[in-house]
């Protein structure tokens, strides 16, 4: 008697570019994105050649574009509704601007299921920052420009050059402590760091006084003695025009 065929079952288009975004995105988050080639893509995903890739999503770019966006949309969709709460509360501060700058990030792998995206921006950030904003554009970060406007606002009484520094700390020192907690959660084992109940709150804590501490009368004095030198120079050429 003739034994029945095991058919192996289909893929279809749809799975075949989710398999090949969760293993490039991994890779890229352990590795970087310029240290993963297209064909190492395509084999963690299961796929035979590099024209998987070419033909769902054009090259490693678009990919890294898509990838993108997909977190950046549930990022600021939550990051929106969170300061839409507060202002409509009327209980806005520091502290909850940070949280909400913060909160988004943590919760899109319970989102997704996956602990990647973080550092896959982070690498990002570090060697296309081009791309993060051809991928975002205006559209998908008006969260993260509204928590920074509000921050501004409540953080006026400090210079405007030092803010403006301060605002910046904020983003570089964020991104690299989030891609270390995400590096943990990924792990899935007993961290010592962030197992406390007050560790992250803890580290929000630092967070804030990035941006609330005020200039220490060195920085103060190297603002004032830099702006009087500009304002010499800018003085003098337009002396001699």
């Amino acid at each position: 008697m003739k034994k029945a065929s095991v058919k192996t079952p289909r893929i279809d288009g749809k799975e075949t570019q989710e398999r090949i975004k969760q293993a490039a995105q991994r890779l890229f988050a352990l590795r970087g994105v310029d240290g993963v080639t297209v064909q190492e893509i395509v084999s963690a995903a299961g796929q035979r050649n590099n024209a998987a890739l070419h033909y769902h999503f054009g090259s490693k770019r678009d990919l890294l574009k898509e990838l993108v966006l997909d977190g950046a949309k549930l990022i600021d969709a939550r990051r929106q509704a969170m300061l839409d709460e507060m202002e409509q509360s009327g209980a806005i501060s520091v502290r909850a601007l940070i949280e909400a700058l913060a909160y988004p990030l943590l919760e899109l792998g319970k989102q997704t299921g996956e602990y990647t995206y973080i550092r896959m921006i982070a690498s990002l950030q570090l060697t296309d920052r081009e791309l993060l904003r051809e991928a975002v554009g205006d559209k998908w970060n008006l969260g993260y420009r509204r928590c920074l406007n509000q921050l501004a606002s409540l953080l006026s009484h400090l210079p405007d050059p030092v803010l403006q520094q301060r605002l910046s700390l904020l983003g570089i020192y964020g991104s690299a402590i989030w891609a270390a907690w995400e590096t943990a959660a990924d792990a899935k084992t007993t961290n010592r760091f962030w197992e406390p109940a007050h560790s992250l709150s803890n580290v929000i804590d630092t967070l804030q006084a990035v941006v609330e501490v005020g200039p220490s009368s060195t920085t103060l004095e190297l603002l004032t003695s830099t702006s009087h030198t500009e304002r010499k120079k800018n003085r003098a050429a337009a002396a001699s025009q």
